[in-house]
Order: C-alpha cells, then sequence, then structure tokens
C-alpha cells in the first residue's frame, strides 16, 4: 500500500483534508466506538495534524500533536486513530513513530485507551495515573520523557 505522509498546522490544512481527518475521527470514535462526545474541543487549532493518507485518497492514519499548556503542561500526541482497513499493518506504530520523531527530544504526555496501554509502553511511554473513565471508555495518562 503505498502511502503520503503528511504535516500541517491547523491554518494550513485545506478544506478537503480537514473533512477527511473529521470524518476518519468520527467513523472510529463516534460509530465504531459507539461513544457520543465532542470531538471539536479548540484544540485542533492549536496542534499540527499528522497523517497517512492512500495516494489521491482516504486517510488511514492520524494524530495531532498539540502544544504544551493545552491539554496537558507538556506536549502531547492524541485523537490517535487507523481506519479499520488498516489495522494491523504496523501503520499504528509507524505513526505513533512520526509523532514522537516530529515533537523532538521532549516529554510528551498522552491520555490513552487503558486496552493500549502495552502498545505505547513498547514506544516508551510509562502509565502515570489510575484508570479513568473518559466518555464511557477507560483511559490512563501516559508519559514519554526526554531520551538521552
Amino acid at each position: 500500500m503505498e502511502l503520503v505522509w503528511h504535516e500541517r498546522a491547523f491554518a494550513e490544512l485545506t478544506a478537503a483534508e480537514l473533512y477527511s481527518i473529521v470524518e476518519l475521527r468520527e467513523r472510529v470514535f463516534v460509530v465504531e466506538q459507539d461513544c457520543v462526545y465532542l470531538d471539536a474541543d479548540g484544540a485542533d487549532r492549536l496542534s499540527r495534524h499528522l497523517w497517512a493518507a492512500r495516494e489521491r485518497g482516504s486517510i488511514l492514519a492520524y494524530l495531532r500533536i498539540v502544544e504544551a499548556g493545552v491539554k496537558f503542561p507538556e506536549i502531547s500526541l492524541g485523537r490517535v486513530v487507523i481506519a479499520p482497513e488498516a489495522r494491523g499493518t504496523g501503520l499504528g506504530r509507524e505513526l505513533m513513530r512520526r509523532g514522537i520523531t516530529a515533537v523532538g527530544n521532549l516529554p510528551i504526555r498522552i491520555g490513552a485507551q487503558a486496552y493500549l496501554e502495552k502498545f505505547y509502553g513498547e514506544l516508551g511511554f510509562v502509565r502515570t495515573s489510575d484508570v479513568y473513565d473518559e466518555d464511557g471508555i477507560p483511559h490512563i495518562e501516559m508519559l514519554r520523557t526526554a531520551q538521552t
């Protein structure tokens, strides 16, 4: 599968790119996970957006890099999503690696779905909270410290 990677600030997104991002996030987070929540939380405007798409096609992987102080004291990676048809291909790991690289050698905090603790742990994140409920889904906070 030939993919094209993109990284843009909110102001650099085209209307079509933003629509495709929202479409994937709603498809997974609202419909598949049966979770009614407000996706437009104001953080998108203060974030960089990283995604992989088929050439002239749909977005298969996406995350946002949120500035420090918006969600957490540290920079955070959020809204991490892989299209159902692309799961199990290693794309999620590649997406996270690219997100970590884009941040650089700074601490990164995430609010992760609890069942993904092992996945994020393999990428250097360490659990820092008890399980908490976010929109009916068990979550944990995890932190990846600056690497020496």
